[in-house]
This record gives C-alpha cells, structure tokens and sequence, in this order.
C-alpha cells in the first residue's frame, strides 16, 4: 500500500465550552453508570458531541451539528420524572439536554433527531451560566406524609435556573415536557453586575457567583435574597472587583468557589462564613468539580493547571478538618474552561476539556494510581471523501468544502517510512472550493469515484455539484437543480452508489430515502434526477427496556449512523446506535425504456415501528425503470450487534452480470391481462460479505443474501484477535480495501486496513489468525514450584486480573511478564499505574505462602485482596473460554484445508515449511489520523513487488494508493496562552512562532 502522508489539508477543531454528564453521580450503584449513561460536550462552533463511555471504551457516537456564529457556553441535563402507562406499567423518565450560547434563548435539543426542538427567549439579558435543580427522588408515603419531609404537592420536575449578564436570576419549569418561564429571583441592580456562575445548594436554594466580588445565596420558593459573601477587594496593581467565575456546593451543603485571582474559597453551609482559602493557581479558575462524597476538589483554569484538593485532618485535638492542595498537573496544554464528574461504587471520573479541543479523563479515587485518557479531539466519522478516478481529495467543515488534487507519486512511500520522506511525495493542488450560504453547517459529502457529481447535505437540504476540468487544471463547479421537495430535504448521511445511478439520504428522524438518477444514457455533463424519492421501510425493532430509574434516551438509540453500498450497487445496509442491521436488496433487471413513475410514493406510515413490505405482499410495488427496493429476505436472520457499528464496509469486487441465466438473456418484461404490472423477481448475485467493526471493537463479517456470519468470522472470534489490537482504546474510524488476485508466490490478496486517531492495523482475510500462544513463561519474582502446573498459575492471573492484581496491560504490577490482550477493570480513566512507578508507600503487594512447605504462592494487593469466592468464580470463567478456543480449533480443522500439506499458520506454528505473508499488522507511529482514503492504484512497492512494513516485507503488487491526512496539535492555531513566571524557554518559543 502507497502512503501519501498529508498534512495540508485545513480542519480547525474547536474549543470545548461546556460539559455535562447525563446522570447524576450515585454511590449506590455498583456498576459503571446506567446503560444511558452519556456525555454531551458543547464547542465553540454549535457543535454538541454525545460521547457513550461504554465500560471504558469512550465512543463518539453522534454530533448535533451547529452553524454560523452560534456557540455552546453552558449545558445541562434533566430526568424527567416515572410514569404509567395506560396497563399500569412503569415508562421510564426522558432525558433531555438543554444548552445556551451567547443570546438570550435557551434551546432544548432532540435526542433522536440532533436538532433543536425548541427555544425559549424573554424579556432578560444574554445568558451567562445555567443549573438544574437536584432532582426529586421517588418519595414512599407513610401516613399522608414524604418521608423526605418534601411536600406533597412539589413538583417532580426540575427547575433550570439561568444567570443573566444584567444580573437577573430567571427560573424556568421544565413540567409536561415543556420548557416555561416560572419566575425571576432577582431583578438587575443599579450595578447591574454579570451574573457569571450558578448552582443548587439544595432543592430550594440557588447560589450564585457575580462579577462585582459578591456570592449571594437566594430561596427559589419566595425569591428573597438569604445571604450576601464578599470576597473582599482585587489584587493590588489589578482589577478592584473580582470575578466569580464557578461555584459549586457538597454533599454537606459546604459552598466552593474559584475566582479570577486563581483563589479556592471554601465556605460554610449554615451561617456562609469563609472557612478557608488556598490561592493554587496563578490565573483565572475557571471551573470546578467536586466529588459525590466531599472528600476532593478539583480546579482549572488559564494557566492549563489541574489542580486536586482534599480534606485534612486537624494537627491538634478537637480542631476541624481543613482543605490542602494535594497535587497539580497539566494535563492541557492551554485554558481548561470545563470540569464535570461522574462517579459511582466502580467509576470516578473527571472529564476535563478548553482551548485545546481534546477531552481529557482524569480519575479522582485512583488520582495518581491510574493514568490520565486524552481522548480525540477530531470527529470520529473522518471529514474526508475521495475520488479515485480523478485523484480527488474532498474535506470539509462548517460550511466550506475543499478539493485537492494529489497527482502520482515518484516513488513508493511505506508505512514504515519518516515524515521527512514524505516531504518528497507528490505535489497537491487547490483545485476547488465551495462556500455554503445559510447557517447551517454540513452534516455529509460525498463524491462519486469518477469525481463527476458531488452530493453536500445540511439538517435544511441538500445540494448537488457537477465537477468539470478547466484547463488551467483545476475545476468548474456547476449546481443541479433538484426537483421537487429534494433539495430541500435534510439529511444526516448522504451517500452515492458505487455505479453512481442513486442517491441514499438519511434524514434527521433516521427516515432512509434514495433518488435515482434520471439520466439513462449515463451521461454526466447533464445529470438529472427522477422527480419523487423511494422511503425504505425499517423492520420493527425493540430496543432493551431500560430501568426506568435510569431514564430513557427515546428515539436516540435507533438513530442510523453506518450505511453502506455493496460493489454492485444492488445491497444496502444501515446501522443504528443500538447495534441493529436494516438491509435491503434491489430486485427485478433495469429496463431503461419502462417509464419511471410519474406520482410520489405513500410516504404517510415514515414511523420506525412501521410495517415493512414482508408483513404484507406488494402487488403493486413501486417500479424505477423495472426494479424496486425491497427488504432482503434474510434480513430478520442477521443477528443484533453487542454495540452500534463504527464501521460498515462490502468487499469490492466486479459486479457480476445483471443477466440471470433463467431469463435466456431477455430481462423485457410486458404487462398481460392477468399481470398488469409485471417485474423481475431477480436478486443480488455478487459480493454480499460485510465487514462490521462494533463500538466494542468486535470484528464481524456477514453475508446479508445468506443471513449469519461468514466462514472467516466463525473461524476468527473476538479471542483469536491478536492481543495488541485488543488493547487499543481509540475507537475506529474507517477502513481501506487492499484487494489482489493470486500469483505464482502468494495467494490471493484479500487485506483490510482499519484505522483509528493514533493506529493503522491490517487484517488478511484470506488467512485465520494466529491462535495465542499460552502465557508459559515463569514469572522472575515467583519462586519455583514443579508442582504447581501451568493450568493453576492461568486461572490464578485470572483471578488476579480481575481484582487489581495485574495492570490494564495483563502485567503484575511488580514482575515483568506482560499479556497485552487483557485489561482489567479500571475506574473508567486511564490504565493503572504499574506499582514501580509509584514511588511512594512501602509497597501495596503481599507474598502469601500456605501449606507445609509453602509450596503454595500467591500474590495478595493490599488495596484488592482476592476472596476465595472470586477465585473459584474465575476458576469456572476460565474453563468456559478453553472449551470456546476448543471450538475454534474444531472448526478451522474441519473447514481450513492446508496449503500443500503444510500447516497455515503464519506466526509461529509448528510444522510450517513455507512462508506465508503475515495474517495481522500494526503500526502506531502517525500522528493523531483525520481519516485516510484511496487515492489511485499504487505500484505496491520496490523492484521486487514488496512494500517495507517496519522491516517487515509484505507483498504488494499493484497495491491501493491512500492518503493518510493527519492533524497533530502543533499544527492548529491556537489563541495567546498563559504563560508563569518559570517558563521562560516556553514564552521565548511562542514569541519567535508568532
């Protein structure tokens, strides 16, 4: 495979404004938070991520798109409260986000669609800062009364309170699903001082931070004013008043603030008087997070500082407990403007985000024990398309679209060579670029492979382009007028067929439409397209009840974020966030002098839930030029995915003929008396295999025409992928097909190469994976014991994987055997920190020997010890995975035939004569990855056909030729930093850059 390394390509990500877990945190939850569990992170540019921390696995799973001058500066999330349905049962309470941003509207998101559901104004200034009322528990009434001592008519939802900049304090109900004025706390003083931070100290008590040196303390029920704390006058040589730039309230009602002079003020929950102050920060602190028990506090703030508080007991008797400043770290490298945590008995989370555009996940219980997780600032769905047929290179953002020409390269460049190499790889163009009028920001492009059409959507409508040379090289853009309501159709995912004769649109509401190409002479100079579209039914699903405790995330689950096209353009396949598989298949011959139809289709019934057309027979089926889409008739057989799919990819291969043999090669067919409208009932007969790469990292691949998994994927489960892509955290993002016919040397060439932010591996799916070898090495700080066998030492690193034994990688935190493929269960941060690296304590492992000899050894954590239930537990999982590797074994002996007597083993089996190129390959050596696209067929290597993979050789003939566009930190522009009194060198850098 021919690498060009691009780094030309603009993409500017955006500052994280604002954070907001979905729930709660809860210590009587011992799981790692409900299933519905999710992050919302707001931008700079109106973007608002949903991020699903999935047991650890932090997977972007959808963006609400933003537009022109709108910016997220506040978000918060409310539970609406249980209710019964008409038979009695418990319907969960909906989520719902609300956001603000530098206007006087509060906007209410819609979960299933990403788009605004509504937006509330008054008669008030610009909104600064906003917070949800605790919410009401379910109350058990005992005599008339709550037994929370709340009354009984209180509302069990949840009032937003919103801080103004003319110093207004505005509440707002959220009843009946409905978003409402209810009253104003305050009215704007003379002063008129921005109201700049907020939040809840009980259910009917507001705290709020202003910008004149004040904290005030308000009743939500009368709106008097409780309690005014000064923070006393600014620096000297600085600003007089101070700014409040958060607070935050305990769990025992203790008051936290942080203010512009980087000072952590920590008052009273009774009569509000200042216990103490700790100045940690040598700017702004500009936001806060406190633990669920009380017990820490951490800071951020201007000068990319992290700053972690706890308590401390008294040195002398009878006194109080104070607050020290334990740690700091800088874990950012610029402003650190955002803080939310989330915490229950297994997770204790910080998310932590600012200037420098990439969240970063900082563990609070294991602070110093685990590592820290930086997760990706770029989106998980790669803003780039290509052409290959033109060498064509398509990004975009907001609402500018760019082509680039990359033209051939003069030599091979291989994944194992250096970035200065690549300087020498070919020259790029700048041969067109489109500037979107509106507001709205692109949500999908898509080029066809020939780069004659180019499709760009927005949530207000879609727009296609027809690409012409000029003669200067580059490329005259010509809009198509689309007829009807399509162009002014929304959509999420736009997307052509690989033979360019339709258009898939996926709408907000995840409606799946498709629009054929009226051009029947196949000319692209004057594309055209039919007047009406053709809605593809989804098969009813049930999604899993969720506990009506936790909340319900409604329609969001069944949002289609995958699509894709098979090689012959006659199989579709859409994947929802809850991991279901809707396909479709193109039945009947194409007959170009049938008219098309002339009246839209009956789009009434557009539901999720609506009856497909298995449940009841067409007898007049919508005909485009004799063919119609129609379920697959395996499509209930296709199993449901373990989690959404991140990636869904059909093999390419040469469309078979759309001749069937049965049909003695006439395909006309001509209505009679007895059928009027006669069609083909002819199917898809090419290349049905999909490959699937699930939010868990899972590999699948399918066959849709035949309903189950592929013969590869039987063979090749989840335990037989290789231990080093098992431990990668950085989900996947696309994919690139690597595909050659055999030679006198090598078999057939079927590769795949996925991709994530900071990885590239590659899969040959023409070979099984290499089983694992069992861990027989001895450990150096156990002693040796011959009677101890090898099956007891497995199933005893189980037992200590499982409770802190071993580190994330599967290495005892003290010896230096490693077993990458395993991870054991960390607080949902980053790995554990190896006990050796600590540095500090007198150690956190025991030797424990018993019997009489002390032939029996086991290393006891101090902080996990390992209970005899657990191990037994353990002992049982471990026997099951053995019988599944069994049946690994059992079916690559019956359906594996071997190549030429010898074993096909690759990596290390016993008995192999004949070299066979390697099943699996991986590199971490790019900088953080955009995406990576096929840019033309490569000449696969040096004189002897052989590409170099990090000294390894892998053959390559006439191999596909990509461009890897990479977007490093050091490359984005980023505003003015502070800079301390230490970092001279750092300050003398930055001013000779600027």
């Amino acid at each position: 495979m021919d690498i060009h390394r691009c780094r030309f390509v603009p993409y500017p990500p955006s500052a994280i404004n604002a954070l907001a877990f979905s729930h709660s945190s809860s210590l009587t939850s011992s799981s790692k938070g409900p299933s519905s569990l999710r992050l919302a992170i707001g931008r700079a540019n109106g973007d608002i991520e949903i991020w699903n921390p999935r047991r650890g696995s932090w997977h972007h799973e959808s963006t609400f798109k933003g537009g022109k001058d709108r910016s997220i500066e506040g978000l918060v999330w409310t539970h609406d409260p249980e209710e019964q349905d008409k038979n009695g049962f418990n319907v969960p309470g909906k989520l719902r986000l609300f956001s603000i941003g530098y206007s006087s509207a509060i906007t209410e998101w819609n979960l299933g669609t990403g788009r605004p559901l509504r937006h509330v104004s008054g008669n008030y200034g610009e909104l600064w800062c906003m917070a949800a009322q605790p919410r009401e528990q379910p109350m058990k009434k005992q005599n008339g009364s709550a037994v929370n001592g709340t009354t009984e008519d209180a509302t069990p939802y949840q009032s937003l309170a919103v801080g103004c900049a003319d110093g207004s304090i505005v509440l707002l109900s959220t009843a009946d699903g409905d978003l409402k004025f209810q009253k104003t706390l305050t009215r704007p003083a003379k002063k008129k001082a921005r109201v700049l931070s907020i939040a809840w100290q009980s259910k009917h008590t507001v705290i709020a931070g202003h910008a004149d040196s004040t904290i005030r303390i308000f009743d939500s029920r009368n709106g008097q004013q409780i309690r005014s704390m000064s923070l006393g006058a600014g620096p000297e040589g600085g600003p007089k008043e101070i700014l409040v730039w958060s607070v935050k309230s305990m769990v025992d009602g203790t008051i936290v603030s942080g203010d512009s002079t980087g000072t952590v003020s920590f008052w009273d929950a009774k009569n509000y008087s200042r216990l103490q102050r700790i100045t940690s920060h040598k700017a702004d602190i500009l936001d806060l997070a406190v633990s669920i028990d009380g017990s820490s506090v951490f800071s951020g703030g201007m000068d990319r500082r992290t700053t972690l508080y706890r308590r401390a007991a008294g040195s002398r008797p009878g006194e109080k407990t104070r607050w020290a400043e334990i740690a700091h770290q800088r874990f950012h490298a610029h402003d650190v403007k955002a803080m939310a945590a989330f915490e229950t008995k297994s997770i204790s989370i910080l998310a932590s985000g600012g200037l420098d555009t990439a969240p970063i996940i900082i563990p609070i219980r294991e602070y110093g024990r685990e590592y820290h997780r930086t997760l990706s600032g770029l989106p998980q769905q790669p803003p780039i398309c290509s052409a290959p047929g033109r060498r064509l290179l398509v990004s975009w953002w907001d609402r500018e679209v760019s082509i680039w020409r990359i033209s051939r390269s003069s030599r091979v460049l291989a994944p194992s060579d250096d970035f200065e190499d690549a300087q020498q790889s070919p020259s790029k163009k700048l041969v067109a670029k489109v500037l979107l009028q509106g507001d709205e920001s692109i949500t999908s492009v898509d080029i066809l492979d020939d780069g004659s059409l180019l499709a760009v959507s927005t949530l207000s409508g879609v727009k296609i382009f027809r690409l012409k040379d000029k003669i200067d090289s580059t490329l005259s853009l010509r809009k198509v007028e689309l007829p009807g309501e399509i162009g002014h159709m929304g959509a999420n995912i736009v997307r052509w067929s690989p033979d360019g004769k339709w258009l898939l649109l996926v709408t907000s509401d995840s409606r799946v439409q498709i629009v054929r190409d009226a051009n029947v002479e196949g000319n692209r100079s004057a594309p055209c397209f039919l007047s009406h579209t053709v809605n593809l039914k989804r098969l009813p699903r049930t999604t899993s009840p969720p506990n009506y405790l936790h909340g319900s995330l409604g329609a969001y689950d069944r949002s289609i974020c995958r699509v894709a096209f098979s090689a012959d353009s006659r199989i579709l396949v859409a994947g929802d966030l809850s991991g279901y598989l809707d396909t479709w298949v193109l039945e009947g011959h194409e007959d170009l002098t049938q008219d098309p139809p002339v009246t839209n289709p009956d789009d009434d019934d557009t539901s999720l839930s609506s009856s497909s057309d298995e449940s009841e027979p067409e007898n007049h089926p919508i005909l485009v030029y004799a063919q119609h889409w129609k379920h697959s008739p395996t499509a209930h057989l296709i199993p449901k995915l373990p989690s959404g799919p991140l990636l869904l990819s059909f093999r390419p291969a040469v469309p078979s003929s759309q001749v069937s043999l049965l049909s003695n090669g006439n395909t006309h067919l001509h209505p009679t008396r007895h059928n009027p409208h006669p069609h083909s009932h002819d199917l898809p007969n090419g290349e049905d295999r999909l490959f699937v790469l699930t939010a868990e990292h899972q590999i699948y691949e399918l066959s849709i025409l035949a309903g189950k998994i592929s013969e590869w994927s039987r063979r090749n489960p989840k335990s037989a992928l290789p231990k080093e892509f098992k431990t990668v955290r950085e989900r996947g993002m696309g994919c690139i097909w690597d595909l050659g016919p055999p030679s006198s040397t090598s078999p057939e060439r079927q590769r795949i190469w996925l991709y994530g932010s900071t990885w590239l591996w590659m899969f040959d799916l023409g070979q099984d994976l290499p089983r694992p070898a069992p861990d027989e090495e001895s450990d150096s700080d156990h002693p040796p014991n011959q009677e101890v066998s090898a099956m007891r030492k497995r199933k005893r690193e189980k037992a200590a994987r499982k409770k802190g034994l071993l580190d994330s990688m599967g290495q005892d935190s003290d010896s230096g055997s490693a077993n990458p493929g395993r991870r054991e269960r960390d607080s949902g941060a980053g790995n554990r920190v190896p006990a050796h690296e600590l540095d500090t304590g007198v150690g956190r492992k025991m030797r424990k020997m018993t019997g009489s000899e002390g032939r029996d050894v086991r290393f006891v954590n101090l902080d996990h010890p390992v209970s005899a239930e657990s191990g037994e537990e353990e002992v049982e999982e471990g026997n099951e995975n053995e019988e599944e590797d069994g049946l690994v074994d059992l079916r690559r002996d019956r359906d594996v035939a071997p190549v030429n007597g010898d074993v096909a083993d690759n990596q290390g089996g016993r008995g192999r004569e004949k070299k066979l190129p390697p099943s699996y390959w991986g590199t971490f050596k790019y900088r953080p990855i955009l995406g990576i696209v096929p840019i033309g067929i490569g000449d696969g290597g040096d004189e002897d056909g052989l590409a170099q993979a990090d000294g390894e050789k892998v053959e390559g003939k006439k191999g596909v030729e990509v461009a890897l566009v990479e977007r490093p930190m050091f490359d984005i522009d980023l505003p003015g930093r502070f800079y301390g009194e230490q970092e001279w060198s750092e300050r003398k850098d930055a001013e000779v850059r600027f």
